[in-house]
């Protein structure tokens, strides 16, 4: 009987040891000792194993061999980087200058511009549309003379071949390839808008209800849902992508800035300003429940999630003496995948 009570109990404590056990384990840290200051959007380039990172303090963007974990190059003579995206077809880095106020395009080896295209002030982050080979880039919404909109880009032609005209500044953007819908996060209205990549038209706009202030969004092909994360109080919320529906949330730290999903365990990351890497499950029911949160370090608030590698680059600004970094975390992946 003592027997089979204990090994009752020790099953127990394996199940919860399986369910708390952290979702990450830090694979190394990449030093940045030429940087200082505050870190926005990172991209990469999985063919060549390079990361770009916005360093908006530095007013660049440095590029880091994956292979040797050593800088390769300083993109300088930027105001303030925030949105990038590696185009692999066409080897092209774009990034949305915040100050400047326009989308730069860089090529070659090393990366040099190419090519500038004028938006209005805060120019973000963006996403890449395969299919039309169009970037859609939000922008502007400071004041009456910087109305918000979003840039849709042609790259074949480096050409602005739309504005669309949003409520106020577009905080993030993603998209959903098969219907060729781009979802863009308005969160001074509270709400998504959703534009065809097609018709370049606002086809819907979804006002949300359990919170506000809705900075990132991570779109799930699989369950057809999007997951969008809010400072106002702190909630992730999961939407129907279809009807815009909040068809579940969960409480999230403050000052959540990036947000990914993990298409193999079916996860949600959220990053966030407090420090931590929120994680959270989707079961088939397409209900979110949470995992053991990741500490990383004030400040760090924004990442790049890697499918391909199983890998969370996390962009860790210097505090005092200690350099900036980049942390990366794998993903805790499940037997058999």
């Amino acid at each position: 009987m003592r027997i089979l009570l204990a090994l009752f109990l020790l099953g127990g404590c394996l199940a919860a040891n399986a369910q708390t056990a952290s979702p990450f384990s830090l694979n190394r840290i990449i030093p940045l000792p030429s940087v200082a200051g505050k870190f926005d959007h990172l991209a990469v380039d999985t063919v060549n194993n390079r990361l770009f990172i916005a360093a908006t303090t530095k007013h660049s963007v440095e590029v880091v061999d994956l292979k040797t974990d050593k800088n390769q190059q300083s993109i300088s003579g930027l105001g303030k980087p925030h949105g990038l995206a590696w185009v692999a077809e066409t080897a092209s880095l774009y990034v949305a200058d915040g100050t400047r106020g326009e989308l730069r395009v860089y090529k070659g080896s090393p990366l040099t511009m190419t090519g500038a295209i004028k938006l209005s002030d805060d120019a973000d982050d963006m996403v890449y549309d395969e299919a039309h080979r169009l970037l859609f880039v939000g922008h502007g919404g400071s004041d009456a003379s910087n109305p918000a909109k979003v840039a849709v880009v042609d790259t074949t032609s480096f050409t602005l071949s739309a504005n669309i005209a949003v409520a106020s500044h577009p905080e993030a953007l993603d998209i959903d390839l098969k219907t060729g819908r781009v979802f863009v996060n308005v969160a001074e209205s509270n709400e998504v808008v959703v534009i065809g990549t097609a018709s370049k038209y606002i086809e819907a706009r979804w006002k949300l209800t359990m919170a506000a202030d809705n900075v990132p969004m991570a779109f799930d092909d699989e369950h057809n849902l999007l997951y969008v994360a809010c400072r106002t109080p702190g909630t992730l919320l999961a939407l129907n992508a279809t009807t815009g529906k909040e068809v579940s949330s969960q409480p999230t730290a403050s000052g959540a800035d990036d947000l990914f999903y993990d298409s193999t365990l079916h996860r949600v990351y959220v990053i966030n300003g407090a420090g931590e890497v929120d994680s959270y499950q989707l079961d088939e029911q397409k209900n979110l429940h949470s995992l053991e949160v990741q500490h990383t370090a004030s400040g760090a608030k924004t990442a790049l999630f890697v499918p391909s590698q199983h890998m969370l680059y996390v962009a860790v600004p210097g505090a005092g003496t200690a350099p900036s970094e980049i942390r990366a975390y794998t993903t805790a992946v499940e037997k058999g995948k």
